[in-house]
């Protein structure tokens, strides 16, 4: 069995396959010179569209940018409180403390990662006695699977709550066989390089179906134009993704379906491996995942990563520390009674190497390295 050094994820296997294509792609947008907002943009926004079946679907610079668009669309600001899961990177909860309104942290269900729906419920009591006028709930699909909008959404129309879905790692997956994007009021994606869906630099996109919210949207992504360029009729941002960018995301969509089957059949390789002999993931009735991350429940995870690493595995942490502990967050409001499972799980988690390029035998290498060092 080879030692090599196994890949977290293997960007390089995914570019050999297509970077002939993305080298057309690219030469393309040499040729035209529209740099920015050019033709491939729009093209990729339809296929966008096309695939997830969202109404409208618009680039961005990054997925932090495509939250904050949509907070600023829904004019969320100071008094305001927006409900984030406590268990989640610090994106979900920069924007809304950046536009002057209050993240208000929630806990998360263990067994899926992802908003507990009981914990939002609460914490609309308290922000309310708090004197915060709860505006938005910011539910995140977490290492790939889709968060229980139907019961947030159960939750959130009894108070006028708006549905923000944080898409970031979950594109491609489905909830009741409907594809992220389509849920919520709105939902954001990020195309980071890592994200199961990335560019070669930044990028994000923005989903909805709300023709009104839509036209809003576009203007805020564009510094907030009206119907001419120089007619700027509301505070807006610079956030637009760029049409080499999009010519690269176009030749990786056209691929994406397969990768996320692959990636599904290393799932459960890893979940029959490890049964019996690590808390593995639990999707949720109706739920497919794409598996941003592959995330194991551990004891003593500082000497399985040691083992792991010995054995050529890398593993990484999605999150050490949640976000109410944090430095700079840890003074925003949680709900009442903390936040204790997601405290918990920041002290537990431990992501396994997962991308559509694994191979059999490097799985069973995983796999054989993860049981070796629980069982010993």
């Amino acid at each position: 069995m080879s030692n090599q050094p196994i890949q977290f994820i293997d960007l390089a296997a995914q570019q050999a396959k297509i970077r002939d294509k993305v080298d057309a792609g690219i030469a393309r947008v040499l040729d035209h010179g529209q740099y920015i907002m050019g033709p491939e943009v729009k093209e990729f926004e339809q296929q966008l569209s096309d695939f997830t079946g969202a109404t409208h679907a618009f680039g961005c610079a990054n997925g932090t940018d495509a939250l904050a668009v949509v907070l600023m669309a829904w004019e969320v600001g100071p008094g305001d409180a927006v409900f984030v899961p406590s268990f989640t990177y610090v994106a979900s909860a920069e924007v809304v403390a950046m536009l002057g309104a209050t993240p208000f942290f929630v806990d998360v269900d263990e067994a899926t990662f992802n908003i507990d729906a009981d914990s939002f419920a609460k914490a609309i009591g308290d922000a309310t006695e708090q004197g915060l006028a709860p505006s938005v709930v910011v539910p995140v699909d977490l290492f790939g699977q889709p968060a229980n909008v139907p019961e947030i959404q159960r939750i959130a129309e009894k108070h006028g709550i708006k549905i923000l879905v944080d898409a970031a790692q979950s594109f491609g997956a489905t909830l009741h066989n409907k594809r992220v994007g389509t849920w919520g009021h709105a939902s954001t994606t990020s195309f980071f390089p890592a994200k199961p869906l990335g560019c070669y630099g930044d990028g994000g996109a923005i989903f909805t179906d709300d023709d009104d919210l839509a036209a809003v949207i576009n203007s805020i992504r564009l510094h907030g134009k009206g119907s001419q360029k120089y007619d700027n009729v509301r505070i807006g941002m610079n956030s637009r993704l760029d049409t080499i960018q999009a010519a690269i995301l176009k030749e990786k969509l056209a691929i994406f379906p397969g990768e996320v089957e692959a990636r599904d059949r290393v799932a459960a390789r890893y979940a029959e491996g490890l049964k019996g002999v690590a808390r593995t993931p639990k999707l949720m009735d109706g739920a497919t995942s794409v598996w941003a991350q592959y995330t194991l429940i551990v004891e003593n995870r500082d000497n399985i990563q040691a083992h792991c690493k010995e054995a050529g595995v890398p593993t990484v942490v999605y999150y050490p520390m949640a976000l109410s502990q944090q430095t700079g967050y840890k003074h925003f409001p949680s709900v009442s009674g903390g936040t204790p499972v997601s405290d918990a799980l920041s002290g537990k988690v431990l992501s396994l190497p997962m991308h559509p390029y694994l191979g059999e035998a490097e799985q069973d290498r995983v796999i054989d390295a993860v049981a070796g060092a629980l069982k010993g």
